[in-house]
């Protein structure tokens, strides 16, 4: 992708993603301004771009990609028509009905997996998922994002054997600042 391509997709991206309103993390940090990776995944053409975009990340061992619930499943699965590659989709618990599975989709046992998640600040629930799926037998040394925040993900990732390659970081992003 050249870099007045990606400038282009970035600003898409911006534009159609990044929200300023209050927004209230998770942790309980609170943010003016956030990105809706539903807005992205709603937006057909933008879905389509940003997998076309993101195949570039994808490692050429990989066997396997695996969304993360919820806002990483649809990513995994424009990913997944891009690329040709499976895909397998990852609840944070086991589904406590019909099939109780945490794993769906293609299976991973024996399988170089790659992570896929909309966006990543800390790392911890990427770092969940992996050990979820290295317990599995399907090894995990990559994992792909559309935006990454500066809150600390690469290193813990980094400190665990996973290498995270985002699409865009937030500094791509300076129209909406403090992205989460």
């Amino acid at each position: 992708m050249t870099v007045t391509t990606a400038r282009a997709l970035a600003a898409r991206i911006a534009e159609t993603a990044c929200i300023r309103d209050a927004f209230t993390l998770a942790d309980g940090q609170a943010l003016d301004s956030y990105f809706d990776e539903y807005r992205l995944a709603a937006d057909p053409q933008l879905l389509h771009d940003v997998a076309d975009a993101m195949t570039a990340l994808v490692p050429e061992d990989a066997d396997v990609l695996a969304g993360i619930e919820l806002g990483g499943v649809p990513l995994a699965i424009a990913l997944s028509a891009a690329t040709g590659l499976p895909a397998a989709f990852l609840r944070r618990l086991p589904k406590r009905y019909g099939s109780q599975r945490q794993i769906e989709g293609t299976s991973v046992e024996g399988r170089r997996v790659v992570l896929v998640d909309d966006v990543v600040r800390s790392g911890g629930q990427l770092l969940a998922m992996t050990r979820i799926l290295r317990i599995t037998g399907a090894p995990v040394t990559d994992a792909l994002c559309v935006l990454e925040r500066p809150l600390g993900g690469r290193l813990l990732l980094h400190q665990h054997g996973v290498t995270l390659h985002p699409l865009l970081t937030e500094a791509d992003l300076p129209a909406i600042g403090a992205a989460s």
